[in-house]
């Protein structure tokens, strides 16, 4: 799914929030001619900014109201602190070119921030294959060994399903991936999740109040973390 479901989405989010502040912008214009163009020629970052508010206020209820259940793992299915002070938590897909991108950022982050956790939730939306490797991803975390399957897996130049189960035989575990009315339960579960939120896609983050809908990069990451710190976010 979701790479390519998203994009409008969020497209329409900042261009509802860039619509808003141009209201604005006419009206103080006639105001002030000159004054807040030459603020958003020096600052264009303040429709970003406002996007982010005009998000964070739609989706903050939804998260308080769920928070437990986004930001409970599965088992082993995370990484970074025992002990958080924030949670980042993302919905993902092994077969999403886009989370794919995300990991390097993600693993950045924790190695930075020793009071941050990463929460996985799996989210298989792009075919079989993707319900097969969260299946595996499950088994791996059952097992205690979710880190190492989430990391080799993504060693793979692509998803398939000989690559996962390789990386199965190679932590010891059956390749097989038997069914389990557990892992289809979890799945559902996040699925419902996500869709509080939109049409389910990946990846999806929740970071403190915030939802981040898409890849925004190590930037944005960053600045939902130090706003959920600060408690702003």
């Amino acid at each position: 799914m979701s790479d390519k479901i998203w994009g409008p989405a969020v497209a329409g989010g900042v261009i509802g929030a860039v619509l808003t502040a141009v209201g604005g912008y006419f009206a103080l214009q006639a105001a002030a001619p000159g004054i807040v163009r030459d603020a958003l020629i020096e600052t264009p970052e303040i429709l970003v900014e406002a996007s982010n508010a005009l998000q964070t206020r739609q989706h903050a209820p939804t998260i308080e109201a769920n928070r437990d259940l986004i930001e409970t793992p599965y088992e082993n299915s995370w990484v970074g602190a025992e002990n958080p002070e924030v949670i980042m938590v993302e919905f993902f897909d092994y077969a999403c070119g886009y989370c794919r991108t995300t990991k390097p950022d993600i693993d950045r982050l924790v190695d930075e921030m020793p009071n941050l956790r990463v929460v996985y939730r799996e989210l298989p939306v792009l075919g079989q294959t993707s319900v097969l490797a969260a299946r595996a991803s499950m088994a791996a975390s059952r097992a205690g060994k979710f880190k190492e399957f989430h990391d080799k897996l993504y060693s793979y130049d692509q998803l398939t399903q000989q690559a996962i189960a390789e990386t199965l035989e190679e932590l010891g575990l059956d390749p097989r991936i038997p069914e389990s009315p557990e892992w289809d339960a979890e799945l559902q579960k996040n699925f419902d999740l996500a869709n509080q939120f939109g049409p389910p896609g990946t990846p999806m983050f929740v970071i403190g109040d915030r939802l981040i809908p898409a890849a925004e990069g190590y930037v944005s990451y960053k600045r939902a973390i130090d706003a959920a710190l600060k408690g702003n976010g």
